[in-house]
């Protein structure tokens, strides 16, 4: 068949068969009825018959098409469901004469029909968002089917087809004249001729075996993994299976990735990695790879738009234009060169091309005198958000000059400057390119023999294999000269005696005007095409490149395993400013989860005052200085009356451990009662106390016989549930109580968070503490309210959880926020109390109470009084959780919102009325959070929760970033 046949034929409207006549069908030669519904496609008819044990898909076919291809495409997938380790595949069945193609006549058009098994599971199409996992298991997944098809063999596969990419260009040719919209038309057709022109210099060593040819979003299903991810393991629609290349294979199944990657065409990387490793390309397969995505884009969307003249109504192909257009629009935004470099540094055949010779550009500036401007995320000369200046780049540029005469920018250096504050995207942050500030009038010469272009002022060197983009240079040179390596092109603009600049950039590929940044993700393909310009000043202007990988390895050889870090892949977070944080290479996140920095991060002020104190004196706390005077002082005024004496340590853990310990020396006894699915801590005593499973898997069966656990009063998923359970869980800890009387070893004390802050910040049953506070002191035993998490004002409504409760405990704890990152805890207690210990001996703790964290705990609370964090506490968080709550009417993921203020806790549950705890789902949410740029954590003791915790200065405009980035997850997908 001609390339010409071949298109008249795919010019042919579907069968125009109805489920009426496709049940008649089912049951008169199939023995099958039950419930039918018709399944999209492009030119069969496919009809689903449910008979309520069996699915099975009726597929109808024009005569047109070749009985010998079908049956090629039967014994393909019977081939294939015969192989070991091979995704599933529909597999044909016949009827009862034993045929497994019918030809028949329905209202006098002749057509061929099948009957295939049903193969459950989901489309991978119309999921907006897939996981990286998705893209490399669908990677997998396509060259399984070219392994298990590569010793197949049938006549039919001989064929020609519209899809076949070896006739791309022909075929594309054929179906323009059938896109009415000009504009359209001549972008198919100019970025044919582009894939074609790069395609036709490598296809000479391309293999060709017999391929799927269309394994897509749209043609495999896929199951749900563990985290509730939807992940491909099967293939169906085996219609355009043919003999052509392999690397079409795996183009057709990356074009078909495109419309889910928001824009960026390195989503489809993993996919290619997956493919290589299972089923080796060469070299050419892989350079041509792209424009065979690109050929494919072209040939699905120039052939809808044909049918869609032919059946304006075809819901399957209005379905799906809009996948198309997004297809081809993804594909054309990105050189074909930068595509190449990526999938080849994905593959692992990244070897770096070696520089032309390039000599110095400046030949007047010694190398030596050139100065190096810092403007990373570590760099010193951003203080505070000067970052955020757009021009602090020129100012601390020019700032270097004047002292130097001579500064530059870094090449491949991330900057802070660029970054982006609440952006689900990384930003462009690496710099391609180098500015210099030098004297006005420097000369400058050819660095290699080339010939000149210009854009306006922009001024390109031109070569065969390098050119050279200069801005700011005074060049007398008209377009279309030639210049030899070592000839002068200019001078340094600007008067004489001014300072003048220079942008600098070198590109291997003529025909690009290259970006001056690149994200992050793109960087590496992006310095294969425009290198270091380091030759042109005989120096290297090169910053240093991130080590996050290397620095990992040596944090897991050296740093204890039991000490956790955030994420299997975390990002190297070196700076911070107020709720949000950056990594190495500039990205911003936003800090929801971190609670130990209560005012946020950098905060100008309190590093004022730490730096002033550590200057002059840092010491231990039996030396008499004021500041631990008054910030004792300062921490009993917060107390309620009577609580009138402060302990100073450095951490939640020691000031429950102490807490604990002042209640068996206050009590003479040492039995203390403690929550389940609490945690207190990590020292012996703290631990003992702390029985969150999520925290300590074997808290439950390793808890001394001093501790007596109750019932957690988790009043959404406890035994008891609902405001009106308080009666109950009071009962049940009155139960423990009895048990404790009865063994007449006497009561220490009852400790718990006044807000169930482990467990997501759920509020206790209304009068719970009053019941029980009142039961443990009839017993002489002492209340501990652990404020560690959830007081200090973070609740917004109250300064300390207890007060919700109306209740007033013996000892307070507390720590983390109130350092904001400082090692820094208290204990406050009534003098009687404090006293007590001093039976056991004295108390002291080398650096709790030192000058430094003093000056810290005061300037905390004055920053916190001063810039009213409480109060943005409540108004904020009351917003938050209200954004929160609307999200639980639409997503059935959502079973609550726990807290208040800006402690809240999001409870994701597969069931509302099971509660069936959603932990693999809340685990992968939390992972595209942070590919959104969110940082959040689970918590609870089925990991189910997310807990909000952000710095108190959080802005109503991050908090609707965070509520929004938790919508489009919940909404594509993660």
């Amino acid at each position: 068949m001609s390339d010409n046949a071949s298109v008249q034929r795919a010019r042919l409207p579907r069968p125009n068969v109805s489920a009426e006549q496709a049940a008649r069908i089912l049951r008169e030669h199939y023995g099958l009825e039950g419930s039918i519904r018709e399944l999209g496609s492009q030119q069969d008819r496919n009809y689903l018959i449910d008979t309520g044990a069996s699915r099975f898909v009726l597929k109808i076919a024009r005569a047109e098409y070749a009985t010998v291809e079908l049956e090629a495409q039967n014994a393909a997938m019977h081939h294939l469901a015969g192989l070991q380790n091979m995704p599933r595949v529909p597999v044909p069945l016949a009827d009862g004469a034993g045929r497994h193609i019918l030809a028949l006549s329905l209202d006098g058009e002749d057509c061929q029909v099948r009957l295939l098994t049903y193969l459950d599971g989901a489309p991978l199409t119309r999921q907006h968002f897939l996981s990286t996992q998705a893209v490399s298991a669908l990677g997998t997944l396509s060259a399984q089917i070219a392994l298990g098809l590569r010793d197949f063999s049938h006549p039919g596969l001989d064929r020609d087809l519209q899809w076949d990419l070896r006739r791309a260009g022909p075929v594309a040719l054929q179906l323009l004249g059938s896109v009415t919209d000009h504009a359209r038309r001549d972008a198919i057709a100019k970025a044919m001729v582009a894939a074609v022109k790069h395609i036709r210099p490598l296809q000479a060593a391309f293999r060709t075996q017999p391929i799927h040819h269309d394994v897509t979003d749209d043609n495999v299903v896929s199951r749900r993994d563990r985290h509730g991810r939807f992940v491909p393991d099967g293939v169906i629609d085996f219609g355009d299976v043919m003999t052509g290349w392999l690397v079409a294979d795996l183009a057709v199944t990356c074009a078909s990735l495109l419309h889910h990657a928001d824009g960026d065409p390195f989503f489809i990387l993993p996919a290619i990695r997956a493919f290589h490793e299972l089923y080796s390309l060469k070299e050419e397969e892989l350079r041509a790879l792209w424009p065979l995505v690109v050929a494919r884009a072209v040939i699905l969307v120039a052939s809808s738009e044909q049918q869609l003249t032919i059946e304006p109504d075809n819901a399957y192909v209005l379905g799906n234009i809009d996948h198309e257009r997004k297809i081809f629009e993804v594909a054309n935004a990105v050189p074909f060169s930068l595509m190449e470099a990526a999938i080849l540094q994905a593959v692992g055949m990244d070897a770096e091309k070696p520089l032309p010779p390039i000599g110095r550009l400046l030949p007047g500036i010694a190398p030596e005198d050139v100065r190096l401007t810092d403007l990373s995320v570590l760099s010193l000369d951003f203080v505070n958000d000067n970052w955020s200046d757009h021009e602090i780049d020129w100012k601390l540029l020019a700032k270097a000059a004047a002292e130097t005469d001579v500064a530059s920018t870094r090449y491949g250096e991330y900057r802070l400057s660029y970054t982006r504050l609440r952006s689900d995207r990384a930003p462009a942050t690496c710099a391609l390119h180098v500015d210099i500030c030098l004297p006005a009038g420097a000369e400058a010469v050819a660095p290699f023999d080339a010939t000149i272009a210009r854009n306006g002022h922009h001024l390109v060197l031109v070569s065969d294999d390098m050119c050279l983009h200069v801005d700011g240079l005074d060049c007398p040179l008209e377009a279309g000269e030639a210049v030899t390596a070592g000839q002068p092109i200019g001078h340094v603009a600007g008067a004489a005696g001014a300072v003048g600049g220079l942008r600098l950039q070198l590109c291997r590929d003529a025909d690009l005007v290259p970006p001056l940044f690149a994200t992050p993700e793109q960087a590496a393909a992006w310095s294969m095409l425009c290198p270091s310009p380091s030759p042109l000043l005989g120096a290297s202007v090169d910053a240093p490149a991130p080590h996050s990988a290397e620095l990992l390895a040596m944090r897991q050889r050296s740093f204890a395993r039991p000490q956790k870090n955030y994420y299997s892949n975390p990002p190297q977070i070196e700076r911070g400013w107020k709720e949000h944080m950056f990594d190495v290479c500039g990205r911003a996140y936003l800090d929801m989860v971190n609670n130990v920095t209560i005012l946020g991060h950098g905060h100008p002020r309190l590093a004022r005052a730490v730096g002033r104190q550590w200057s002059l004196l840092n010491t231990n706390s039996r030396f008499h200085y004021a500041a631990v005077a008054e910030f004792s002082n300062r921490l009993a005024e917060l107390a309620p009356e009577g609580l009138d004496t402060v302990f100073l340590v450095n951490s939640g853990s020691e000031a429950n451990d102490l807490a604990l310990r002042l209640a068996w020396a206050y009590a003479g006894a040492r039995n203390i009662v403690s929550l389940l699915e609490a945690y207190h801590g990590w020292t012996v005593a703290s631990d003992a106390v702390s029985t969150s499973i999520a925290d300590n898997p074997r808290a439950l069966e390793t808890r001394p016989d001093w501790v007596h656990p109750v019932t957690a009063p988790n009043t959404y998923r406890g035994p008891f549930r609902g405001k009106d359970s308080t009666a109950d869980y009071v009962g049940a800890v009155a139960k423990t109580l009895q048990h404790i009387d009865d063994s007449g070893t006497g009561l220490a004390g009852f400790i718990c968070e006044t807000v169930y802050g482990n467990a997501g910040g759920i509020p206790l049953p209304p009068g719970y503490l009053q019941q029980v506070y009142g039961m443990v002191r009839e017993r002489g035993g002492v209340c501990i309210a652990d404020e560690v998490q959830v007081g200090y004002g973070r609740l917004g409504h109250y300064f300390w959880g207890f007060e919700e409760q109306g209740v007033v405990p013996d000892i307070i704890t507390v720590a983390k926020g109130m350092g904001n990152g400082q090692p820094l805890g208290t204990v406050i207690t009534r003098r009687e109390v404090a006293d007590a210990l001093e039976q056991e001996g004295y108390f002291f703790s080398s650096a709790g109470g030192s000058p430094v964290s003093c000056v810290v705990g005061m300037t905390v609370l004055d920053i916190m009084r001063d810039e009213r964090l409480q109060e943005n506490a409540r108004e904020t968080g009351d917003h938050l959780k209200a954004r929160l709550e609307a999200l639980g009417q639409r997503f059935p993921l959502v079973g609550t919102v726990h807290g208040m203020g800006l402690y809240l806790g999001l409870e994701f549950v597969r069931d509302r009325e099971t509660l069936e705890p959603a932990t693999e789902e809340t685990a992968g949410i939390c992972d595209r959070l942070l590919d959104l740029g969110v940082i959040m954590q689970p918590t609870g003791d089925h990991l189910n929760v997310l807990k909000i915790k952000p710095p108190l200065c959080l802005s109503r405009e991050s908090a609707d970033f965070f509520a929004d980035m938790l919508e489009k997850v919940l909404s594509e997908g993660w």
